[in-house]
């Protein structure tokens, strides 16, 4: 970087940091709406995140048992399983003779309870782990169609519940998302308002003399954007603290223990990457649009 880059680097900055001291209330207005805006939308967003682990390990625990018919062989029922591998969403099947099943009953249930009892009684079935079970329905519309499969078992109502939820809440995130983000480029367009308004002459002056648009611009951009990262911290720091408080209790309350609540920090990369985003595109979007006014004379 030249010399007279590094300069006016300085210079940008110092005048950034000096107006939000300037306008010290507005300043801390501007940092406590982002924080209030992250906050809520770093909450929907945890919410979310939780919602969506759990449909995940639903899906790995909510399968599907596919009976086959009990006039077809061994060797013949396991020919089944590549036309079952076909459906565009299973992801992948176990077949399990009916003798297994007989051992495992045997294991879970006890001598006493299953003396007597033969493996005919029983049928081979498959073990069918799915893509997306939230297409559980459709997809046992389609085994059962298939010559050989006598029955198809499975239970989508908490895997059901699990993706209404995470569908509900992501048109709610995306929605409070939009209306936090345009509150807070309002609030910070209006601190590098105040700032501009007082120093209207100078920039005047300034551009009736030469300076270059970029030259006026910068100190709001850099006003702007630490005013937004200030704010991404301190509400990466405040959701950091209210996740660990009351996080286990709300998530206990609210499911019992279908859900097994994220720690923090498997997310936190993630909410601290989406603040600073947030907080550098708010900040530096809402200066950028209220200097444009100023920059026409």
């Amino acid at each position: 970087m030249s010399k007279k880059k590094r300069s006016n680097l300085g210079y940008y900055i110092k005048e950034g940091v000096g107006s939000i001291f300037t306008h010290g209330f507005m300043s801390f207005a501007s940092v406590a709406i982002i924080v209030a805006c992250l906050l809520i939308m770093g909450s929907f967003l945890l919410v979310a995140l939780n919602i969506n682990e759990a449909v995940e390990e639903a899906e790995s625990r909510n399968q599907m048992l596919a009976f086959v018919d009990d006039r077809l062989m061994e060797e013949d029922a396991l020919e089944l399983e590549w036309r079952i591998l076909a459906d565009p969403n299973v992801a992948d099947v176990t077949f399990i003779t009916r003798y297994e099943a007989l051992d495992a009953f045997i294991e879970a249930h006890g001598p006493a309870i299953t003396e007597g009892l033969e493996e005919d009684v029983l049928r081979h079935r498959f073990v069918i782990d799915l893509e997306d079970i939230a297409y559980m329905v459709e997809t046992e519309t389609r085994l059962i169609q298939i010559p050989g499969i006598d029955e198809i078992v499975f239970d989508p109502y908490i895997a059901g519940l699990f993706v209404t939820a995470r569908n509900v809440l992501a048109v709610v995130f995306l929605a409070i998302t939009a209306v936090l983000f345009v509150i807070s480029i309002f609030i910070i367009a209006n601190t590098i308002k105040l700032a501009t308004f007082d120093r209207r002459e100078e920039i005047a002056i300034m551009r009736m003399v030469g300076a270059t648009k970029g030259f006026i611009r910068w100190p709001f951009v850099f006003q702007g954007f630490i005013l937004g990262l200030t704010g991404a911290l301190v509400a990466f720091v405040i959701q950091w603290g209210i996740y660990g408080l009351v996080a286990d209790q709300i998530f206990q309350a609210l499911t019992g223990n279908l859900v097994q609540v994220l720690s923090f920090g498997e997310v936190a990369d993630f909410i601290i990457m989406i603040f600073a985003a947030v907080g550098f595109v708010v900040g530096t979007l809402g200066s950028v649009i209220t200097i444009r006014g100023y920059l026409k004379v």
